[in-house]
């Protein structure tokens, strides 16, 4: 008999707004919580594995940044989508108490407040992407028209295109 999967609080969120989505149970390794370890036991190509990272702007405070697992986010393009002249990413310690999310299993969906957020691009080339469900070992599958417009969110470019060979 499967495991039932407990429903997080993105799950309930989107439940109540009529979304689909699906949840995907992930093997859950401490020393590696990287995006790729995530894609291998998903069994999915990376960039279809998002990654959410919170930031602060010098003029908006807080926002978010949804970024394929195989890139890193490009800290000035960042700043230009939020509206900002620069931005840096928080420090891991301050990541739970302003989402109520812990590195590993930060979602842009049910964060403590909502911040202004903003998806790579790319996630437009995908019927559906991966999210993290808000807790380590579980992802959302999710169409990105869908995510988008659950979390009021823009695309934007924010990363740098990966060096091709």
């Amino acid at each position: 008999m499967a495991k039932k999967i407990e429903k997080t609080n993105a799950a309930r969120l989107l439940d109540r707004a009529k979304i689909p989505y699906e949840l995907i149970p992930y093997e859950v390794d401490e020393r590696d919580l990287a995006a790729a370890h995530v894609a291998r036991q998903l069994g999915e190509p990376i960039e279809r594995v998002f990654k959410t990272l919170v930031l602060r702007g010098d003029r908006s405070g807080h926002f978010v940044c949804v970024v394929p697992g195989d890139r890193e986010v490009d800290l000035k393009r960042a700043a230009r989508a939020s509206g900002n002249k620069s931005a840096e990413l928080i420090p891991v310690k301050e990541l739970l108490p302003t989402t109520g999310y812990i590195r590993g299993g930060c979602s842009p969906i049910g964060m403590k407040r909502r911040f202004p957020t903003f998806v790579d691009a790319s996630c437009e080339a995908f019927e559906r992407i991966y999210i993290s469900a808000g807790v380590r070992g579980l992802q959302l599958r999710i169409a990105p028209a869908d995510l988008l417009r659950y979390a009021e969110a823009a695309t934007a470019e924010l990363t740098q295109q990966p060096e091709t060979e």
